[in-house]
């Protein structure tokens, strides 16, 4: 029998900045990690990500998220055995005016102007970030055949929020390069203390 709700054990804190608005326009420096670390899309060898199965999965619906997300970018992004680091911009969304059928004196019917659409929802990074793990999570459980039970992301993720160009700089060269820095990475399994 499952453990009764006790707030003061399954109290979960939000790691995102409070009162922050994660759908406004911005880049963000996102890290996601595999469940418990399981190192399961991959392998570097000499300082270079070889991509297995699940990798090229998980690098296939990152670059699905623009197609998803019409106001989205993913700017530049790296797989690493157990995590990925990338770089989402969320742009302002606009909508302009739609013509519609009107009436005019002439020819009794013409186009005229409409009025504006409203702007939808902007979606959140959350959002972004929960359809890229629930469509990469179930494309490698039908590889497995294992079914929806299969955990591979763990709950949450990290985000930082790039607030100039420096570091746009820093975080881009810091992916880019991230296969050369596997060995002393703090992801690595050999790296992180029982």
């Amino acid at each position: 029998m499952p453990a009764k709700f006790d707030p003061q054990k399954h109290h979960r804190r939000s790691i995102r900045l409070k009162g922050y608005d994660y759908s406004q326009p911005g880049a963000y420096f996102v890290t996601i990690v595999t469940w418990q670390r399981e190192c399961l899309f991959g392998e570097i060898t000499d300082e270079e990500m070889r991509l297995n199965e699940y990798g090229e999965i998980v690098q296939k619906w990152w670059h699905e998220i623009p197609n998803h997300f019409p106001n989205v970018e993913t700017i530049t992004f790296v797989v690493m055995p157990n995590h990925i680091h990338g770089i989402i911009k969320i742009n302002e969304s606009r909508r302009g005016t739609v013509p519609v059928p009107g009436i005019d004196d002439e020819d009794e019917i013409s186009l005229q102007p409409g009025g504006e659409t409203p702007p939808l929802r902007a979606p959140t990074l959350g959002q972004i970030v929960a359809y890229f793990k629930y469509q990469s999570t179930k494309e490698m459980n039908s590889v497995t055949g294992t079914g929806p039970i299969s955990k591979f992301w763990q709950r949450n993720y990290y985000e930082h929020i790039i607030r100039n160009e420096h570091e746009m700089s820093k975080i881009w060269d810091y992916i880019e390069t991230n296969p050369t820095h596997w060995a002393d990475d703090d992801e690595n399994p050999v790296n992180i203390s029982p």
